[in-house]
């Protein structure tokens, strides 16, 4: 089967085209590499059965011509990241929406299947835990630039639903829940990979905000592993799933255990909200998924504790690092 993954040479995507390879399918990528990484996929190369495309997805010509030859899409291209997010917002918005709005579009033109890579951020502020699919959204007000991710891409789910509903396309969405493992950067925010690079060198691990923030990590194989599943069974079709773990943990106690693990000296600073980001931040102080439906579709259960998570990427940066273990 010959496969396109928008945003292929990201964290995530680079992960999906190892395995997607290692079942013996062609991938093709298309990545502007404003996020993503070629040092990602380097070790890809090689293969004949995988293919790079260095441009935005929102090239008609190119993604014409991409979707046009291949049998199904994950789209995972997206502004992401919270430093991102708040210094860029504009960015954000033309990002998610327009470029979604053109994966759609030539997915409908060429009946391609699509599976649509969301966030967790679409549940807002809600406290209701753990979050359903179908349960009700709570955002702060749009003078806050955080809560443009979260509103962009609930309208990329909206127009995957619509394409499904009205055109009859198939598209899938899932929601992801703080997806963690090698290869991801904290260039742009993401919490583990930015501590662990901390606390390797024993400089002060940062904790945002008050260190209360619950939230639970899911290992990138697992992910993969789940999206695969999810884009082979038809009953998916115009259905949405969250993809998390099940193992809740406070951003404090995360920063505890990543010391320990690493054996690291760092001391643990709390820095406020209005310093981190911007004045007024908000952030949603708790993040834990309703795995049932997901489970009841393809048995989805996460393979990796937080533990075997943190010594995994651990492991990673310290190789990235150049630093050994003592």
């Amino acid at each position: 089967m010959k496969v396109l993954i928008t945003g292929g040479a990201g964290f995530i995507g680079s992960h999906l085209s190892e395995a997607l390879l290692k079942q013996g399918h062609l991938v093709w990528i298309i990545d502007d590499l404003s996020t993503g990484r070629m040092k990602n996929v380097q070790h890809l190369r090689a293969n004949p059965n995988f293919k790079i495309a260095i441009d935005t997805i929102q090239n008609e010509t190119v993604m014409d011509r991409l979707v046009s030859e291949t049998d199904v899409i994950y789209h995972l291209a997206a502004a992401v990241g919270v430093e991102l997010i708040v210094e860029h917002p504009v960015k954000t918005i033309e990002t998610n929406i327009m470029g979604s709005e053109m994966v759609l579009k030539l997915a409908n033109r060429y009946l391609k299947k699509v599976l649509i890579v969301s966030t967790s951020e679409v549940y807002g502020k809600s406290e209701k835990v753990p979050f359903g699919e179908e349960d009700d959204r709570l955002l702060g007000p749009t003078v806050r630039s955080r809560w443009c991710y979260s509103s962009s891409k609930a309208i990329d789910e909206y127009l995957a639903l619509a394409y499904h509903k009205e055109k009859g396309l198939p598209t899938v969405i899932v929601r992801l829940f703080n997806t963690v493992g090698p290869r991801q950067t904290g260039q742009y925010g993401m919490v583990i990979p930015r501590m662990v690079a901390r606390a390797l060198k024993n400089e002060p691990v940062l904790v945002y905000g008050d260190g209360t923030q619950v939230r639970c990590f899911t290992y990138v194989t697992d992910v993969v592993d789940a999206l695969i599943k999810l884009m082979e069974n038809p009953k998916a079709d115009g259905e949405i799933f969250n993809v998390g773990g099940n193992e809740p943990v406070t951003i404090m106690e995360l920063a505890r255990r990543i010391k320990k693990i690493a054996k690291s000296s760092s001391q643990i600073d709390v820095i406020p909200y209005d310093q981190a980001y911007e004045e007024g931040f908000e952030d949603m102080k708790i993040r834990i998924p309703d795995l049932s439906k997901i489970k009841s579709f393809i048995g989805f259960e996460p393979h990796h504790s937080l533990d075997e998570i943190l010594e995994n990427v651990i492991t990673y940066y310290r190789g990235e690092l150049n630093l050994s273990e003592n």
